[in-house]
């Protein structure tokens, strides 16, 4: 049965801030706009959602098409709605925004349907953004730096096997700030999840490091007994 509202409603759109980490810094995925608004300006990944399609649907798509990234085990997580009437000059548009975290070496991006390009840029030396882009991404980094203190989402930023140095760049990189070395490994080791796997770095210019594995079941365990995470 049809239905006419009485009043107009606005859009409904998705916006993803995709991090990532490498030995440097971290970054986020951006994207080249190809139409207007905004043409050849840079944007997070997103569009204008279905008809009868699911948010984190959405949001999973409009990465694939704009950026060839599929992100069918990556950490997503919905970070909030922004309806301001102004942030988009079309119309009035809200946007349900979702940050995800993955390991750069797995995923190659490319520019795909309404793109005209796509790549990895510092967290710290970013363009000027479309819309209201800029604060999503702010706020998105806020809640990414608040999380990782008492969940260990950080992990889905590293490589499956990874060195107690990669981690502790890891934290500092995303705090902001130096954790003393020798309290920060005798803390993520003493929580249990941090799990040695009895192997060492290969093809390295120095003394190979131990490898290292998050053992999620037990930090789901941990989780459930009730446990505190500082770092």
């Amino acid at each position: 049965m049809s239905f006419t509202y009485r009043y107009a409603r606005p859009a409904l759109t998705v916006d993803a801030v995709v991090f990532g980490l490498d030995d440097e810094d971290l970054k986020v995925l951006l994207v080249e706009r190809a139409g207007e608004p905004f043409r050849g300006t840079w944007a997070l990944p997103g569009g204008f959602v279905n008809v009868g399609e699911d948010l984190e649907v959405a949001a999973r798509r409009e990465l694939a098409e704009e950026t060839g990234l599929r992100l069918a085990d990556a950490y997503l997580e919905q970070l909030y709605t922004f309806g301001a009437p102004g942030r988009d000059p079309r119309e009035h548009v809200v946007s349900c925004a979702w940050y995800a975290l993955v390991n750069i070496r797995d995923h190659e991006v490319r520019a795909a349907t309404d793109a005209a390009d796509a790549r990895w840029w510092r967290v710290q030396a970013l363009p000027d953004l479309a819309f209201d882009h800029a604060h999503i991404l702010e706020v998105a980094g806020e809640r990414l730096r608040g999380k990782v203190r008492y969940r260990p989402i950080g992990f889905a930023l590293l490589p499956e096997r990874f060195t107690l140095s990669q981690l502790q760049h890891l934290y500092e990189t995303l705090l902001g700030r130096g954790v003393d070395k020798r309290n920060f490994r005798k803390k993520m080791l003493a929580l249990g999840f941090v799990v040695d796997t009895g192997e060492t770095e290969t093809d390295v210019p120095r003394r190979p490091a131990r490898l290292y594995r998050f053992d999620e079941a037990r930090y789901r365990q941990l989780e459930r007994e009730g446990f505190e995470m500082w770092v």
